[in-house]
This record gives structure tokens, C-alpha cells and sequence, in this order.
């Protein structure tokens, strides 16, 4: 096997030895050979500063990531979530709502009907639909928009005005 074919074609059967082979190949690797596998498997050069581990590390990655499959649409919204924290620490210090993992029950009832929602891997299920959104749930079982997450207790509803929250029946009591 050639030392410094790290790419697979798409689709092809990838066997684990074959992973090993590449992972194993790169540790040979001499900065130079790393910043060019880092620019095929990234298409963009590297940064500046990254010390060998680290791209040797980030390198093995994206070889795993072509053989095995990337990450799920549900662990890139929470990194997305966690990295829009990072960058404004002024704000919300923590995601919005906690993290729902697939297989999840969300129950509530309204008018009088309670409704059942299961959390899945890239959206959630209400009546046999899927909908990306616990928002468009929501909008589905009130008739108009609300936040879902806020509409099943994961979070507090803000106050209409002032911007605080509101006490800690969730903002669903009320005037009818």
C-alpha cells in the first residue's frame, strides 16, 4: 500500500486494516508531508502554528470521518450551540434548553388533549409527521407560533415585556 494514499474513494468498502495502515503512516510523516495530506483532506492550508501532534491528530480525523461516517446532525447542532456561547460569553452562558437525546418523550397537554412528542436524531416525531423543529411542533398543536421549546417546559418563556423571565411554571399558565 502506498504510504502516502490516505483518500478512499466514495463508497468504497473500507476495511479497518486499511485505516490502520493510514493512521500508522502518518506518524512517518515529516511536517511538510503533514501540511500537504492536511491541505488534501481539508482543501485549505492549515493554520498556522499547529504543532505536528495536533495535525497529525486532525489529519487521522478526517481519514476516520471518509471511512466511517462523520458526526450526526444532532452532535453538530449542540457543537454549533456550544461554539455560539463561546463566542459571545456576554450572552447565555449555556445552550437554551437541554440536550434531548434521541428516544426522549416530550408530554403536554392543551386544550384539554395531551400530546406526545419523541425526540429523534435529527428532528422530532408528533403523530406519525417528522419536523425538524419542537417549534413547528408547537405551531402544529396551538394553531399559531410559540417557541417550542419554551411550549414544553425546556426552557422559561420570556416575559413580553422587560425581557425577564417569568416565574417557574414555564410561562404555559395564564390568561386564557
Amino acid at each position: 500500500m502506498n504510504k502516502n494514499a490516505t483518500a478512499q474513494q466514495p463508497g468504497a468498502a473500507v476495511q479497518a486494516t486499511d485505516i490502520d495502515a493510514q493512521l500508522s503512516a502518518l506518524m512517518e510523516l515529516a511536517p511538510e508531508q503533514l501540511r500537504v495530506a492536511w491541505r488534501r483532506h481539508y482543501r485549505v492550508p492549515p493554520p498556522r502554528g499547529l504543532s505536528r501532534d495536533m495535525l497529525i491528530r486532525a489529519i487521522a480525523y478526517k481519514i476516520q470521518e471518509h471511512a466511517f461516517g462523520g458526526l450526526s446532525k444532532s452532535t453538530l447542532r449542540r457543537l454549533t450551540t456550544l461554539a455560539r456561547a463561546l463566542e459571545n460569553p456576554e450572552g447565555q452562558s449555556r445552550e437554551p434548553y437541554p440536550s434531548l437525546k434521541p428516544g426522549t418523550k416530550l408530554v403536554r397537554e392543551w386544550g384539554g388533549t395531551t400530546h406526545t412528542v419523541l425526540v429523534l436524531d435529527d428532528g422530532f416525531e408528533y403523530l406519525g409527521q417528522c419536523y425538524k423543529s419542537l417549534t413547528k411542533v408547537a405551531a402544529v398543536i396551538c394553531g399559531l407560533h410559540r417557541s417550542g421549546p419554551a411550549f414544553f417546559g425546556l426552557k422559561r418563556a420570556k416575559a413580553r415585556f422587560g425581557g425577564r423571565s417569568r416565574s417557574s411554571d414555564g410561562g404555559g399558565a395564564g390568561n386564557g
